[in-house]
C-alpha cells in the first residue's frame, strides 16, 4: 500500500515522501494516527495544495519539542524497587514507570509514547534510556535503578552496588570458612588421633 507521509517517520520517510509499507502497518497505525494519508491523485493533489500549512505545523510542533526538552535533557530519575540479591528486579520498568518518575520530577510533557524502550529494564543500576518527544527531536535521560534511596547515591557516584554486596558477601564466607576450619582442626587435637 502506498502512502503520503504527513510528518517524519523512524525509518521510513520524511514529510511528502510516498512510500509503500504493508497494509496492516498503515490501517493500524499511520492512517489513525494521522501521520499518512493514502497516495491517491486526489490526495496527492490536496497534500500539495496543504504543504506549506503542513510543513508550517510540523516546524512548529518540532520548536516546541525542542524547548521542552532542554528542560529535561541529560536529568537522572531515581526509581525504587524491589530486586533479589543478584540486582534482578521483582517485576521490570517500563515505559509507563519512566513517564510517572517524569511527571513526579515536573516533566508532565513526556508521555508513555514518547519514550523509546525496546524491553523493560529488569536489573538495578545505571540505565540511559532515549526520549522522543518528536519524530525529529531526541534527547537522553538516565535512570537510576536501585533498591533504597542509599543505594541510588551509590550508584550515582559510580559504584557498582551488585558487585560490591557479592565482593563482601564472598569475604564473608571466606571468613567462616576460616573459621570453621580452625574450630575443626581444635577439635581434632583435642580429642587426639581417630582410630577406625
Amino acid at each position: 500500500m502506498e502512502v503520503i507521509l504527513l510528518e517524519r517517520v523512524e525509518k521510513l520517510g520524511a514529510i511528502g515522501d510516498v512510500v509503500r509499507v504493508k497494509s496492516g502497518f498503515a490501517r493500524n497505525f499511520l492512517l489513525p494516527q494521522h501521520k499518512a494519508l493514502l497516495a491517491t491523485d486526489a490526495n496527492k493533489a490536496r497534500f500539495e495544495r496543504e504543504r506549506v500549512a503542513i510543513e508550517a505545523r510540523n516546524e512548529k510542533a518540532k520548536a516546541a519539542a525542542e524547548t521542552d526538552g532542554k528542560a529535561i535533557d541529560g536529568t537522572t530519575y531515581v526509581l525504587i524497587r524491589q530486586a533479589g540479591e543478584t540486582g534482578q528486579l521483582y517485576g521490570s520498568v517500563a515505559a509507563r514507570d519512566i513517564a510517572a518518575a517524569a511527571a513526579e520530577a515536573g516533566h508532565t510533557h513526556v508521555e508513555r509514547k514518547h519514550i523509546v524502550l525496546n524491553q523493560p529494564i529488569k536489573t538495578i543500576g545505571v540505565h540511559e534510556v532515549t526520549i522522543r518527544l518528536h519524530p525529529e527531536v531526541a534527547l537522553k535521560i538516565t535512570l537510576n535503578v536501585a533498591r533504597s534511596p542509599d543505594e541510588a547515591a551509590r550508584q550515582a557516584k559510580g559504584e557498582n552496588v551488585i558487585a560490591t554486596g557479592q565482593a563482601a558477601d564472598k569475604a564473608a564466607d571466606d571468613e567462616a570458612a576460616k573459621e570453621i576450619a580452625s574450630a575443626a582442626q581444635a577439635a581434632g587435637f583435642d580429642r587426639g588421633p581417630i582410630d577406625g
